[in-house]
């Protein structure tokens, strides 16, 4: 991984931070979405929901299109397969060294109790 793949990184996790923008991309996973669309479950102005969309759209994770006097928002698929890829690579190595801990511990647990041992000598 890069500088540029870290930053790229560092910008998607630091604007999933937010709960309000976590909301967003979950709404946005359900298709394109106005920020007056956007905006209807907060409490919050609408100005304040576009200065979340710029910054869901600094880290990549959305785009925005122009449809006659709209401005969809859309959720980019691959930023959030970027991401779940970085976790799955941890999560991946963390499930082998437990699969590791957990036969260990049954060849320690059968030697205590003698199994799996050849007892004629």
């Amino acid at each position: 991984m890069n500088d540029d793949d870290d930053e790229r990184l560092d910008r998607a996790f630091l604007a999933l931070a937010d709960p309000v923008r976590r909301a967003m991309v979950a709404r946005l996973s359900r298709g394109p979405a106005t920020v007056n669309e956007l905006a209807e479950p907060h409490s919050i102005s609408k100005q304040a929901v576009s200065k979340h969309v710029q910054v869901l759209e600094q880290a990549g994770l959305v785009t925005r299109t122009r449809d006659a006097q709209r401005r969809p928002v859309h959720l980019d698929a691959g930023a959030l397969e970027r991401l779940t890829g970085w976790i799955d690579r941890y999560r991946l190595d963390a499930e082998r060294n437990y699969r590791r801990l957990d036969g260990l511990l049954t060849s320690i647990t059968n030697h205590e109790k003698g199994i799996g041992h050849d007892e004629r000598t």
